[in-house]
């Protein structure tokens, strides 16, 4: 059977475009604009690392440069049109989706059940009540707040003690809510307190989630294996994946496509023969410099980067000191559909630090693109709060 085949440039687009970063964006960045960009982009993870700006805040700023740290904080905390959870990490998700993730709370308490026995302290579950009680009575409440004659170590947000534990497992298993939060701290309360009635009573079965996360996925992505369809919401099982796109290609809502990698390869994916007809009008590239958050959701798979970009990317604070070459914690950029390198860039108070900048191989530094590179500094200082950028003496390391 013919399959049709995207070459690697092409692919990329399609990639880029389907992330929101082929071409400029317009938006206010907050309201409906935000609501808007939040639904296509199916989530954005959540994540405390503040080196520069957090990641969730870096992503949707990369998007509409406009976006402001407490425009997301307003969607969750006041409008309720967004609300915490897991996909793969934590993630902000569009409250529309709330109803699908009835399924993920089911699956989530099956795997706690069965896991943390082994993996936490004693004695969480045995808190369960105890904590749900404490909220119905008193209202919101943080891990600072409950199990206060408990043990506990020293080791700040990584000190599970048991009624911690009990909090976070009745927030992943669906019965609790992240209301707010206090600087980053997370504040929990009984879900029908906090998520719209309309969405709390939605019920859905489990075919049409497992369809509706699918789907999803690839309207998000482009084009995927069944595996990659399935990380994507972090909903849907494996062997799931598979029955379903034989499904659906049987039924011929999805076909399948060669994509070209970087190295000349062809990977089998699926897609759709309207994502494909789309193509032929896929705009030329922004030439505009990126800076990236690090769990940038065009870059979360790091081995689909390598293939798709030719980009080997990993945060470094995972890697052995012997073996690292850069920062702990760098920054990709992004100009039209390369990956052009990693920035190792600080906020000092209030200014950023540009530590370093590892061009990568090929990729020259002309007078064009390092004024691309400093225009995008000058914009992400005003994300950071910096009134000015430092450029270390040794910065550009060609």
């Amino acid at each position: 059977m013919f399959r049709p085949l995207l070459d690697n440039c092409t692919a990329r687009r399609l990639f880029l475009d389907r992330h929101l970063l082929l071409r400029p964006e317009a938006g206010t960045g907050k309201g409906t604009d935000l609501n808007r960009l939040l639904h296509a982009l199916g989530f954005v993870q959540v994540d405390s690392v503040n080196t520069l700006a957090r990641a969730h805040d870096l992503i949707l700023w990369s998007r509409q440069g406009k976006y402001r740290p407490q425009n997301l904080t307003q969607l969750v905390a006041r409008h309720r049109s967004a609300f915490e959870h897991w996909t793969h990490d934590a993630a902000a998700v569009p409250m529309q989706f709330y109803p699908m993730w009835r399924l993920k709370f089911i699956r989530d308490e099956a795997r706690m059940r069965a896991r943390w026995p082994q993996w936490r302290r004693e004695g969480w579950d045995a808190e369960i009540d105890t904590v749900l009680q404490h909220i119905a009575d008193y209202g919101p409440a943080c891990s600072l707040d409950v199990g206060k004659d408990e043990t506990r170590g020293t080791s700040g947000w990584w000190d599970w003690h048991p009624s911690k534990t009990a909090l976070e497992f009745l927030w992943r298993s669906g019965r609790l809510a992240v209301c707010h939060r206090e600087g980053f701290r997370k504040y929990y309360d009984l879900a029908e307190r906090v998520i719209p009635t309309e969405h709390l009573k939605d019920q859905r079965d489990e075919a049409e989630i497992i369809d509706w996360a699918m789907m999803g996925a690839l309207d998000r992505l482009g084009f995927g294996t069944s595996g990659e369809l399935a990380g994507f919401f972090d909903i849907v099982t494996r062997e799931e994946a598979k029955a379903w796109c034989q499904t659906a290609m049987a039924d011929g809502r999805i076909i399948e496509v060669d994509i070209a990698m970087t190295d000349g390869s062809l990977r089998r994916s699926f897609t759709t023969k309207a994502i494909l007809e789309d193509v032929s009008s896929l705009s030329e590239p922004s030439s505009r410099v990126r800076l990236l958050s690090p769990f940038d959701p065009a870059l979360r798979d790091r081995s689909r980067a390598e293939r798709l970009f030719g980009f080997h990317y990993r945060i470094e604070i995972f890697v052995p000191e012997a073996q690292r070459r850069y920062g702990y914690y760098v920054f990709p950029l992004l100009q039209g559909d390369r990956l052009i390198g990693r920035l190792d860039v600080k906020r000092d108070g209030g200014t950023l630090n540009v530590r370093a900048f590892w061009p990568e191989v090929g990729v020259k530094m002309g007078k064009g693109r390092l004024a691309s590179l400093t225009a995008e500094l000058e914009r992400v200082k005003h994300l950071a709060n910096a009134d000015a950028i430092d450029y270390s003496s040794d910065w550009l390391r060609i």
